[in-house]
């Protein structure tokens, strides 16, 4: 029954303070709002808070973070060549639709920033039942080559990770 009045007891605190030094004040009326924002915030907020990780393999997922640095890497060398040197750009940008077996929110939420750490890709939209994902590709040279990349490089070691 705690639990459900005080969902996040540290947040609340945090709420507290946060609102006392930003009114600069310690009065009772000041003190007293802060105390309901600070109750009332996390329990309205609950079904937003994530779902707690469990990361069941970390040397997959120290690899998978190695393999995000040298995609990273690259796809800097190419978007800083595709600025300075225009014309020897190879192939269009391009949306492209990758369908997705990864299911796991906290999964989920780690590919999209890789999606959108990596320059030159974006995430742009994901459906609404979460099996397709589309992003946009600043050089696309074969639609399959950027699935299969995202797929096994990505998706795979998310769902060892996550589920």
């Amino acid at each position: 029954m705690l639990q459900r009045l005080f969902p996040a007891p540290l947040l609340s605190i945090a709420l507290l303070l946060l609102w006392l030094l930003l009114n600069r004040t310690v009065s009772a009326g000041h003190i007293a709002l802060g105390l309901v924002l600070g109750l009332l915030i996390p329990v309205l907020l609950r079904g937003l808070r994530p779902l707690p990780v469990r990361v069941r393999h970390p040397l997959t997922a120290l690899k998978l973070a190695l393999r995000v640095v040298w995609d990273t890497s690259v796809s800097n060398y190419n978007v800083m060549r595709f600025l300075i040197l225009p014309r020897l750009r190879r192939h269009p940008a391009s949306f492209v639709h990758i369908p997705l077996d990864l299911r796991d929110p906290n999964g989920l939420a780690v590919l999209a920033m890789i999606v959108c750490i990596t320059p030159g890709t974006a995430w742009a939209e994901i459906s609404r039942d979460r099996s397709m994902l589309l992003i946009h590709a600043l050089e696309v040279a074969d639609v399959q080559q950027v699935v299969d990349h995202i797929k096994q490089c990505y998706e795979r070691p998310l769902m060892e990770i996550f589920e």
